[in-house]
This record gives C-alpha cells, sequence and structure tokens, in this order.
C-alpha cells in the first residue's frame, strides 16, 4: 500500500548500523531490561521485564526524549465488561528480524487470566520517520471484544488538536463524528494514532490512547489481527501537522494526482442519456482540450439517472436501465474518443437514486435501515463489491460513492431497539453502539476499496456525503466530501459563492482544526451553468477556486450554453491548475475568515516553486501583511531561495517587487472584492498561454440593468404541500417544512415574474397567480 514518492528531510545518509540492545535473535531470558527499534529519525525502547510497555522515545530530528509517566502497551477491552491490560500478560518469547531495510519486533504474550495468547508486533523501515504496532490475539476459546487499545500511556504533553464529537442521526450540517483523527505532543513533536478512519484516538486527562472499535468474537484458534497503530515524528512541534501530512502522502493507496473530470449533474441532472452524455463528452474535450490546448480530463462522469430501480436488484446491484448499454459500450467510446475514461456515480447506501430498489432486496433477505442499506450486511454488501469490482475492471476509473453513512440533514445507524435514523439516536449515550456500526462499516467498504484497487490500480474514488473527514481514508480512497455544506455554494454573486464555500474550509481547517489535507478534499466546484457573466468575474472566481488546492477538480458546467469567451477562461485556470499542481501537496488557508469579511486566501509551497492567492470579501479596502516563512508554509529546505514573482493576470502584480526572499513581508492594499493570485518560482515563467487565451475572444458578458426587488411580486410567503418560501426585501428567500426553517438563502430578480435563488434555482410567478419553483413544484401565495 504505502507509496513512497516524495520525502520529508533530506537526510543524504542512513545510520548504516542500527544501535540494538538486543541481537537479532533471542529468548527473554538473554535480553536487558529493554530492546529499541532505531533508524535515523527516531528510537522507541520498550521493557521486556515484568510488563510489556514503552520507556522512552526519541526524536532524533529535533533531539527530544518523550518518557510516558505510565502505561500499557495495550488494552483489550471484552464484551462483558471486563479489560485486559498488557499487565494481564507474561512474555514468553521475543525476536528481532530484519526483512530488507524494515526491523520487526515479534514479542509473544501469554495471557494470566484467559486460555489467550498474543503478539506484538512493531515495524521500523530505515527511510521512514514513523513507526507501525500490531496485536494479534489466539483464544483457545471464543472470545468476545468489543474495543482494542494499542497506545495507552500517561503522557502529559499528548493533546487532541480536533476535540468536537457530534455522531448524529437527524440536524442539518451537524455531523463531526471526530473519528480517526491524530493526536500529538507538545515539545516532543510527535504525532500518534490507529491507522483506521473510525478510530477513537483521544486524549483526556493527559492519558493518550489510541482505540477503535473491534466488536467480534474470535474462535476458537483462530488468530485476529488488529489494525495498525502508528507514531512519527517531526523536526518541530510548531510544524507536526506538516510531518503528519508528510506521512500521510507517503502511505496514501495511490500517489496524490490532479484529477480532472467533467460531471454530467448540473448538465442534465436525472435526464442525462448515452447520446446526450457523449455530446458533452465531445464538446467539452474539443472547447478544451483541442482548441485550447488543456491536457485530456482524466474522467466523463455519469451522475445520477443511468441506474434501473425497477430491476431485481437482490441479483445484481445498481443495474443499468434503458438509457444506456449495460455495459455503457456508447459511453465508453464516447471516454475513449476524447483522452479519457468513464466516470460513474452511485450512493453505496442507495440513500440517493437507489431507494425504489430497496423492497425486493429487503424481500430477498437482504437488511435495509430506514429506508437505507445497512453497511454491514453481509448479502448487500457483497453483492455492492461484487457490482463495483466488475465495474472497475470493465474500465469505469472513477466513482463517487454519494451517500454512505447518511447525507447533509440524515444520518442512519444499525443499532438495536432502532429503526436507524431517529433523533433519538442524537443522544451521546448511544455514541458507542453508532461508533461500532460506524467501524464495522468502515472495515467492510475498506474490503471493498481494496478489491476495487486490485481490479484497476489506477482508479480514482471518492466518498462523499455521509462519510467523515479521516486523514485515514486516503490509504483506501482518494478525495472525501468536506461535509456539512451545500452542493450549490450558496450566494447570488461570485463573491458570495466563494464566501459561502471558503466560509467552510475555515470553519474546517481553522475553526475546528480538522487534521485533513486540502489537497484531497471535494468540495463541488468549480460550476458554470450560464453564460450571464462577464469574463473577469469568472477569471477571479475560477483561480480563486483553484487556489484552494485541491487535487480533485470536477467541472459542474453546462457545455452546451458556454460562449468562447467562457471556454477561455476555463481553458486559462485548468491551465494554471496544471502549472502548480506539485505545490498542492502543501496547501494551506491563511488570512483571516471569509464570513467575517476580513482578507483571506491559500498558499502551496514546494522547494522551487509557491503560490499565494488572496480575496478581500468586504465592500471596504483593507490591508494584509504576510511573512514568507516556514509559518506561512513555505518549504524548510527553501531558507537562502530567491523567487521571481509573477501572475497570469498583469494587474495582479501592481506594486509589488519582480523577486521574493524568504523571511520577507509583503504588504497588499485590497480593494473591495479585490482577487489576487502570485506565483514564485525559482525559474521565470512563462504564462503566454494563459496570457493569449484572455485575449483570444473579443466578445464578453454585458451585464443588463438590476430589476429592483423592493417591490417585486414575488416578495411574501408561497405554500406547497407543508412546505413554504417566504421571498424578503433584503433579497433572502427562506424554505421552511412544517414550520421548521431548512434554509436561507439569497436571489436575484431576472424579471418582473423571475427571480432565480444562488444563480441556479428559477422561480417564475404565472398567469394565474400560482408560483413555479425549479420547474418542480407549484406554490400559492399565501401573504
Amino acid at each position: 500500500m504505502t507509496n513512497l514518492i516524495g520525502r520529508w528531510l533530506a537526510v543524504a545518509v542512513f545510520l548504516p548500523t542500527l544501535c540494538l540492545a538486543t541481537q537479532a535473535e533471542s529468548s527473554p531470558n538473554q535480553q536487558g531490561s529493554f530492546v529499541t527499534l532505531e533508524n535515523a529519525f527516531l528510537k522507541r525502547s520498550i521493557s521486556t521485564v515484568g510488563e510489556v510497555h514503552t520507556t522512552s522515545i526519541t526524536n532524533k530530528l529535533d533531539g527530544k526524549i518523550l518518557t510516558p509517566i505510565s502505561g500499557h502497551a495495550f488494552v483489550i477491552h471484552l464484551r462483558d465488561g471486563r479489560q485486559l491490560s498488557s499487565a494481564d500478560f507474561r512474555i514468553t518469547d521475543f525476536r528481532k528480524t530484519r526483512h530488507g531495510e524494515t526491523d520487526r519486533l515479534s514479542i509473544q504474550l501469554s495471557c494470566s487470566k484467559l486460555l489467550l495468547k498474543a503478539e506484538l508486533i512493531y515495524t521500523l523501515n530505515d527511510r521512514d520517520f514513523f513507526l507501525r504496532k500490531q496485536l494479534t490475539l489466539t483464544p483457545e476459546k471464543p472470545l468476545s471484544i468489543e474495543r482494542i487499545d494499542l497506545e495507552s500511556m500517561q503522557l502529559d504533553e499528548a493533546y487532541q488538536p480536533y476535540t468536537i464529537s457530534q455522531i448524529t442521526a437527524q440536524g442539518p450540517a451537524q455531523w463531526r463524528p471526530g473519528l480517526g483523527q491524530p493526536l500529538y505532543t507538545k515539545t516532543t513533536g510527535t504525532f500518534w494514532g490507529v491507522e483506521f478512519p473510525a478510530a477513537e484516538n483521544t486524549v483526556r486527562d493527559g492519558v493518550l490512547t489510541c482505540s477503535y472499535s473491534a466488536a467480534r468474537t474470535i474462535p476458537t484458534g483462530a488468530t485476529f489481527t488488529t489494525h495498525t497503530s502508528v507514531m512519527g515524528v517531526s523536526d518541530s512541534p510548531e510544524f507536526i501537522k506538516d510531518a503528519f501530512f508528510e506521512y500521510i502522502d507517503r502511505t496514501r493507496v495511490r500517489p496524490l494526482r490532479l484529477q480532472t473530470q467533467y460531471n454530467s449533474w448540473f448538465d442534465y441532472g436525472g435526464n442525462v442519456n448515452a447520446a446526450k452524455f457523449a455530446s458533452s463528452v465531445a464538446l467539452v474535450h474539443r472547447q478544451l482540450h483541442k482548441q485550447r490546448g488543456v491536457p485530456p480530463l482524466r474522467a466523463y462522469v455519469i451522475d445520477d439517472g443511468w441506474q434501473n430501480t425497477s430491476a431485481d436488484w437482490s441479483q445484481q446491484v445498481w443495474q443499468v436501465n434503458g438509457k444506456f448499454d449495460a455495459n455503457f459500450s456508447r459511453s465508453r467510446q464516447a471516454t475513449d474518443a476524447a483522452d479519457s475514461s468513464l466516470g460513474l456515480w452511485l450512493s453505496p447506501g442507495c440513500l440517493f437514486g437507489g431507494q425504489a430498489a430497496i423492497p425486493k432486496m429487503r424481500a430477498a433477505g437482504f437488511r435495509s435501515l430506514d429506508p437505507w442499506m445497512s453497511l454491514t450486511d453481509p448479502g448487500y454488501m457483497d453483492k455492492l463489491e461484487e457490482r463495483m469490482t466488475g465495474l472497475a475492471r470493465d474500465g469505469v476509473s472513477y466513482f463517487k460513492l454519494d451517500g454512505v453513512f447518511g447525507h447533509l440533514n440524515t444520518r442512519n445507524f444499525d443499532v438495536p431497539g432502532f429503526k436507524g435514523s431517529e433523533a433519538a439516536l442524537n443522544a451521546p449515550q448511544y455514541d458507542p453502539q453508532k461508533i461500532q456500526y460506524l467501524a464495522a462499516g468502515s472495515e467492510r467498504l475498506i474490503q471493498m476499496f481494496a478489491a476495487m484497487h486490485d481490479a484497476n490500480p489506477d482508479v480514482y474514488i471518492v466518498i462523499s456525503n455521509g462519510a467523515w473527514l479521516s486523514p485515514w481514508w486516503l490509504q483506501h480512497i482518494d478525495s472525501v466530501w468536506m461535509i456539512n455544506a451545500g452542493d450549490a455554494a450558496g450566494g447570488s454573486t461570485r463573491t458570495q459563492e466563494l464566501v459561502y464555500r471558503d466560509g467552510v474550509y475555515h470553519d474546517l481547517a481553522v475553526t475546528e482544526n480538522t487534521q485533513f489535507p486540502l489537497h484531497s478534499l471535494f468540495n463541488h466546484e468549480p460550476k458554470k451553468t450560464s453564460s450571464k457573466e462577464t469574463k473577469e468575474t469568472f477569471r477571479q472566481y475560477l483561480y480563486m477556486n483553484m487556489s484552494r488546492g485541491t487535487g480533485f477538480v470536477e467541472l459542474y458546467i453546462k457545455p452546451s450554453v458556454l460562449q468562447d469567451y467562457d471556454w477561455d477562461v476555463l481553458a486559462e485556470g485548468l491551465h494554471w491548475a496544471h502549472a502548480v499542481f506539485p505545490t498542492f501537496k502543501r496547501a494551506r488557508m491563511h488570512g483571516g475568515n471569509p464570513k467575517a469579511g476580513e482578507p483571506y486566501g491559500y498558499t502551496g509551497w514546494l522547494p522551487t516553486q509557491g503560490y499565494i492567492s488572496l480575496h478581500n470579501p468586504s465592500d471596504e479596502t483593507q490591508t494584509y501583511t504576510l511573512t514568507l516563512d516556514r509559518s506561512f508554509g513555505l518549504h524548510p529546505d527553501a531558507k537562502n531561495t530567491t523567487y521571481l514573482l509573477s501572475s497570469p493576470v498583469a494587474s495582479w502584480l501592481d506594486g509589488l517587487n519582480e523577486q521574493y526572499r524568504y523571511g520577507d513581508s509583503l504588504r497588499f492594499t485590497l480593494k473591495p472584492r479585490e482577487i489576487r493570485v502570485l506565483n514564485f518560482d525559482v525559474t521565470e515563467r512563462d504564462w503566454k498561454t494563459l496570457v493569449a487565451l484572455q485575449t483570444r475572444t473579443a466578445d464578453d458578458f454585458t451585464p443588463p440593468q438590476p430589476i429592483p426587488i423592493a417591490d417585486h411580486a414575488i416578495l411574501g410567503i408561497w405554500k406547497y404541500g407543508p412546505h413554504t418560501r417566504e421571498f424578503k426585501a433584503d433579497g433572502t428567500c427562506t424554505l421552511r417544512s412544517s414550520g421548521v426553517e431548512q434554509w436561507t438563502k439569497n436571489f436575484v430578480a431576472n424579471s418582473p415574474t423571475q427571480v432565480t435563488i444562488e444563480g441556479t434555482y428559477g422561480h417564475k410567478i404565472q398567469k394565474d397567480g400560482s408560483l413555479n419553483i425549479e420547474g418542480r413544484y407549484t406554490a400559492t401565495k399565501v401573504k
């Protein structure tokens, strides 16, 4: 699984001989009081007298030693409430062996309370700044376990950067499970965790615990192997997050790549078919690649609309409807012609686009919740894995898995006594059962992801609604939805859209301190479904969007309505993303809170190149100062580097020097709603392709005169079924269901009888006085 891509520090010489406290292989009575694993980065010393436990950890990058006050090598939580710790085991043997560049320490243990044998395994590679640990259990009679603690020690300097635990069944944007987040130490610069996205890594009262739900019964004589835990080191506790993200990049299932693609949802919605899809594929490829030189998109994705829910899914899940060939042959021909591949959307839990197929599966004995499928049901999950691996084997290179354990408003759990998503499950008292389901479901999904990777090692997998932001997902998939956000960025202007989405970024990365790399976030942008904005407006939005640093760029566009000048700008932004993509590996946010109107932006740096984006979202001129140093994001190897400043847009360079060095400060005076994107390179950057695109088409959009809202006929309350939409003179619309507010969004008037919410959702007053909503609902004015 490990992909050694990149490096943490420039260590030219590794230790030729590790300092060992024991010989390569010997029995306990021939050893001293401890054994060590050691390389050029770290040393971990483990007691072999009495209870096995860690005595010290040396961080060789900064020379500091971490000494636990007390602790256990592991703790086994049994189903009957009892606990077995490493204190309940005696060492019967241990062996230290070397396999290539990796040292392996195996400690054999026997339980003094139960007929149970265990093996504790530590591994350390010469080139790694992190060490792994694993436990196996072999009982002589059935053993029912609940949870395993792979690390449990008193460390007063340990801390938990992400502390939220919000595991709800009901509630819009109230989904922050807090699972699979790392732990750090304050002065010794170490990171810790179980390599499992549903792990419970916590620090409580100074006790560091790396644990996960392992609920199962181990049969007599069978061997159960836990997930691995990891601990690693950085050269400074101030930059422990950088070290942790470097570890994640090294161990992710597939190398980080720039995944650019088209998605059919904002083009056709559920009305997509093979002919329409092929038409859009050809058009996008012609406009972007053939005419403007953008590298071919990696995938073209058929979103919701291809599945046949009237079929019997108990035999094969996610069958294809009559709008497409059974094996997507015409669609694959279209993507092949575009030097690309086919991608598909589907919902593992059948939350979206699959609910109609559930009754037949339930009748066949598959387990469903209310009203979705259980991700721990063996029958359904086996069928899902069979289908997914078959599609991957047949050439589907991308999967958007939308609706895993729930969605923005609702999550469901397989908890005894509940149907699955009752509001009563919001209570924290049920968290252990909910976590148990999430852990078991995650393990089953991971098994499926591994099979998909075996079928197509180049597959790209995104988990969307109902997932959560654990960086350890990236050891199995490629990108994760940013959670607690709407598909469409709210706002009636591009500035408002940016503030909405970037506000969520700030919530995640800054306010909540989520430990997840920005380069693997799925943010559901950029979006371009009309030609009704100027090139400059679209350009600023697009560059700012790309500068967030995500390697997953899915185009939510309506190709048939775009004009030449729109394609010019879109191509320009994609060219820029390709040019700076290597820096996305270290992308991060800087500045203030977008929702508070404070200047902010994104930045990413390697030793030879970097970029900075800036946005003043307010209506007032503001100044902003930054310093080019490691705290801002510059690479530690760049301290003696001189960078040449450039930008694809000449005006973005106004008032700045031609070159900058590490440690220099930049002061900006940003006009209202101003955006700038700056590039820094050790060699001169040539932007002639992008500059040429800026003048390729003389035409541009001319904005119409705005229509005032104050006396618009739509103002008031409109009712349809249990829902109401209230349009106010301040330009906002509030949706309520049975009197409960669901959302408030901005709208603009397009004509005396038409308005659009967030630039997408049309509302038109009919001749009979009724209101047509989005072409889907009819409402009557009640106030």
